[in-house]
Formats: C-alpha cells, sequence, structure tokens
C-alpha cells in the first residue's frame, strides 16, 4: 500500500520510514506534493490536528494518508508546551529556541519541582473511501535543563529517559524507535492490510 506522510517536517518523514521500515508500505510525503492546499492545525487535541491532516491530503492525493500530530507534555507547566510543541516559542521558530523557552519556564518554578515529562503521539490513517483508523502512543521521561546528543530532532536533547539514562537525542535512532512515542503509535498500525 502507498501511504502520504502527510508531513513536510524531513526530520518527522524520515522518523517514520525508519520506524516502519520492514512493512510492506511504501511512502510519499507532502514533499512530493507541493501543490497541497496548506493545512490549518487548529484542533483541540492531538486527534483532531491529526484527523485534518490526513483526511486533507488524502481527498488531495486520492491515496491513503498518515498523520501524525504529537508533543511534549510537561505537568509542571500545566502539559505545555503540548499541541504548541511545533510552534512553543511562536511561529517559524527553530527547536533550539522552543528548548529554550521550556528551560526558561521551568527554571522559575521552584527546585524541587518535579521534572515528569511525556511525549504523546496521535496517528491517524485515512482511505480514500473515508475509513479512518487511529492510535496512540506515549513515552514517559524527564526533562533536564543542559541538552544534550545530535540525534532525533525537537526536544529530543532535553527529554531524558532514565531506562536507558540518556536524552532521546543521546539514543541511537535504532534505540529511540524502541521506545518513543511515535514508535508506539506507529506499530499499533503496522499490521494494516
Amino acid at each position: 500500500m502507498d501511504i502520504v506522510i502527510a508531513s513536510h517536517n524531513k526530520d518527522k518523514i524520515i522518523e517514520i520510514k525508519s520506524i516502519l521500515a520492514d512493512s510492506h508500505f511504501t511512502f510519499s510525503s507532502l514533499l512530493d506534493y507541493p501543490d497541497c492546499p496548506a493545512i490549518v492545525e487548529d484542533g483541540k487535541t492531538y486527534f483532531e490536528n491529526a484527523l485534518k491532516k490526513a483526511k486533507l491530503v488524502s481527498q488531495f492525493t486520492g491515496k491513503t494518508a498518515l498523520a501524525d500530530d504529537s508533543g511534549l507534555e510537561i505537568p509542571a507547566l500545566n502539559c505545555e508546551p503540548g499541541l504548541f510543541s511545533a510552534r512553543y516559542a511562536g511561529d517559524k521558530t527553530t527547536y533550539k529556541q522552543n528548548i529554550q523557552k521550556v528551560i526558561e519556564k521551568f527554571k522559575k518554578l521552584p527546585a524541587n519541582t518535579s521534572k515528569l515529562a511525556f511525549f504523546k503521539c496521535v496517528i491517524v490513517l485515512v482511505w480514500p473511501n473515508g475509513k479512518t483508523k487511529s492510535s496512540e502512543g506515549i513515552c514517559e521521561g524527564e526533562i533536564i535543563f543542559t541538552p544534550r546528543g545530535r540525534e532525533g530532532f525537537g526536544y529530543d536533547p532535553i527529554f531524558y529517559v532514565p531506562k536507558f539514562k540518556k536524552t532521546f537525542a543521546e539514543l541511537s535512532p535504532q534505540e529511540k524507535n524502541t521506545i518513543s512515542h511515535r514508535s508506539v503509535a506507529l506499530r499499533k498500525l503496522a499490521t494494516i492490510s
């Protein structure tokens, strides 16, 4: 089955393809469809945003579309950045600027504040006939204040995984893909025919 990944984010596209490398799917992405209309992510949940993206892309391309909406949730920051993870420090900001905003906000809290954090991901698959399927993945970790590692993307350098004693950015892509929120969600869909 040919699936269009409803994203322009090169890092996310590479990660999705890597996680599903052993599946029977073939992939393209919005990078292959430059005329696809812009998608406004104005949903109130990850599911709403992912569903909107997948529906629009499936309708535009006439193919099955896979959309991901994910974010970092930090309970001590009222679950921010959450739905706004990609643009937490503003529109068209860098990963580094988003990370800096998290660190700055966290440092204003009492020293004994819990550093617990979760990466959450919802994947939605939409077929041209309108059939949909979705799944969710969660990965628990902690926030650190000094970014570490060169792998991954987004908030990976400050998301520490106690089990590995490393941040997501210090894990190899193969290690990350065994536990990440996106991996958990994608593997639930990997058996779809």
